[in-house]
């Protein structure tokens, strides 16, 4: 395993230019192989522009009633990804009854349950445009984004993206057997504020307590998001597309005195206690489970029963 580790981060350790392939390429990839791993539907990317735009035209560019996600990235960067009615639906979809219906459905507004639905497909495009650019510079600015939250419109983009330029990756998309076409629209600042991957190490440095050191330094420096979970609800699909604002959930077992911290692939690390901090919600760790390994006793072999002749004799 640390040998994996090592090549992984030997990679991104190769100095690379601009004018490889770079994003363009890799977002083509990544967006075509999330779709088809994700729930086995096929994405033909017609046509990819790259471009920079400011903040003001960025609210132009959005297709008409797109699904706006807000993305988080290094040092604090925000991004969005907009996807038009058309690729929303197709992405619906198929989770739900499990093929593309022959009639479109008529475009309407998003809701927070289709950004829900469709926010695993992001987050597996992104990481694997990531992964594409582990070897070229354009990993600096289109590296380490993840979706955050959903918005209503694109009008919210103008209060929560800084002032600054930003490359615009406009994909036309074709979904399905040419069943759906549409736009997905990735934004992200063109200023990166990712690491450039330094030179890679000697090979006879790899065993030296340096470069362990550097090992954990970087395993350290990997982000891990952490979700507050109240409580759990199991329901039907048709129950879950039919809820509207005013419906209630009962929550028999939610305690805000007893909240669970927990990682993304719902293993728990604490308990916490909501409150507030500086007038700003907050969590109270109670309690921390740690994980470890499991601690080994030594392994004992029990003495063989004494000689006979000796325990004869005293």
């Amino acid at each position: 395993m640390p040998d994996v580790i090592r090549h992984k981060i030997d990679r991104g350790k190769l100095p690379q230019a601009d004018g490889a392939p770079g994003a363009d390429r890799g977002w083509r990839l990544a967006l075509a192989r999330a779709t088809r791993a994700a729930m086995g539907l096929d994405l033909d990317i017609r046509s990819l522009t790259v471009t920079r735009a400011s903040l003001a035209e960025l609210l132009e560019i959005a297709p008409d009633r797109a699904l706006v996600a807000l993305l988080d990235g290094p040092q604090g960067g925000l991004g969005a990804v907009m996807l038009a009615p058309p690729v929303t639906s197709a992405l619906i979809e198929m989770q739900t009854v499990g093929r593309l219906t022959p009639q479109q459905p008529p475009a309407r507004k998003p809701t927070r349950i289709d950004a829900a639905m469709v926010a695993g497909v992001i987050d597996r495009a992104l990481a694997g445009l990531e992964d594409a650019l582990a070897e070229e510079a354009d990993l600096i600015w289109a590296g380490g984004f993840r979706y955050a939250s959903f918005l209503e419109d694109v009008r919210p983009l103008a209060l929560l993206l800084e002032e600054e330029v930003y490359r615009v990756l406009l994909a036309e998309v074709m979904l399905g057997d040419n069943a759906r076409a549409g736009q997905v629209v990735l934004i992200l600042p063109a200023n990166g504020r990712g690491e450039r991957p330094a030179a890679a190490p000697d090979t006879q440095d790899r065993d030296s307590p340096h470069f362990t050191t550097a090992l954990a330094a970087q395993v350290l420096q990997v982000d891990c998001r952490l979700d507050a979970v109240i409580g759990r609800l199991t329901m039907p699909i048709r129950q879950i597309m039919g809820l509207k604002p005013g419906d209630v959930l009962d929550m028999p077992i939610a305690e805000l005195e007893a909240i669970s911290v927990e990682t993304l692939d719902g293993r728990r690390v604490a308990r916490a206690r909501l409150g507030q901090n500086r007038g700003m919600r907050a969590l109270k760790v109670l309690d921390a489970d740690i994980v470890r390994a499991p601690a080994t006793a030594p392994h004992q072999t029990a003495a063989p029963p004494p000689d006979p002749a000796l325990r004869a004799t005293g």
